[in-house]
């Protein structure tokens, strides 16, 4: 189930990077693409805003890159792209196995977020009008426009932030604090990597937030916890699978939310 450092850190971190660059390209190429001449602060080109946006995650995504390829194959994560980096020639071959799991793992967990989101909307009414799923009136074409940010910058690059660096430092650095017991870190130690991870990612969605609307106690923990649960689907199976199965799942749960959006703005 796990990764060895069979590849040289140079490498990992330089196949982890490019993976993830696509996804900082459609967020900068999103925000180009929607932001109104009317929004753009002044002394800044529409282009220079697009570039500005995307210099926080892209320097976000080395570290984290960096971080997951030290840590990952020594908490025996898994990465299949890695495992190829690294020569075995039927890495990549593993993913369409996991493919179908980490698909269904995906829609299942966006299902269960719209369902809590709907139980939860009477709660953040006053201060959220509608969910945050049916929040405001877009239109088809920022439905598709968004959609390459879902998949390539939710899909893949969120994936490497949150559970290749951050759960994966985290992994290790538990391991470690417990003394290594075992060939990998128990379930314990996984789970606790799992849950903290997943509150983050919660809690990463908030400043998006902030800047539709203001900030209260319900709509925080509303967001950090809807957050928390797909977090946490994607978490086990990076422990449990690899990698590139929590990023096939994080896509795939954005497909219902796709789906739903068209539904509402379609005539």
């Amino acid at each position: 189930m796990a990764s060895t450092p069979s590849s040289s850190l140079r490498a990992r971190f330089g196949v982890a990077l490019l993976a993830g660059l696509p996804g900082v390209a459609a967020l900068v190429w999103y925000v180009y693409r929607t932001t109104p001449p009317a929004a753009v602060p002044p002394g800044l080109s529409r282009p220079l805003l697009a570039v500005l946006t995307g210099v926080n995650p892209l320097l976000l995504l080395v570290v984290a890159c960096l971080v997951g390829a030290y840590a990952a194959p020594r908490a025996r994560l898994r990465s299949h792209l890695l495992d190829r980096a690294g020569g075995d020639a039927e890495a990549l071959g593993r993913v369409r196995g996991e493919a179908g799991l980490a698909a269904a793992v995906g829609v299942a967990g966006s299902l269960v977020v719209i369902a809590l989101d709907v139980a939860l909307a009477p709660l953040v009414a006053r201060d959220l009008p509608g969910s945050a799923i049916g929040a405001g009136r877009p239109t088809v074409f920022d439905v598709l426009a968004y959609a390459p940010v879902r998949f390539l910058y939710g899909g893949i690059t969120e994936e490497l932030l949150l559970r290749f660096g951050l759960m994966s430092a985290l992994a290790l650095g538990g391991w470690v604090l417990a003394g290594r017991r075992g060939d990998a870190p128990g379930p314990g130690v996984a789970w606790a990597a799992i849950g903290v991870s997943a509150v983050l990612f919660g809690v990463g969605h908030l400043p998006a937030l902030a800047q539709a609307v203001g900030l209260t106690p319900a709509l925080i923990a509303r967001t950090v916890l809807l957050n928390a649960v797909a977090g946490v689907a994607f978490g086990w199976l990076y422990w449990r699978r690899s990698l590139e199965a929590a990023m096939v799942a994080h896509a795939a749960f954005h497909v219902p939310l796709v789906a739903l959006s068209l539904v509402q703005v379609l005539p």
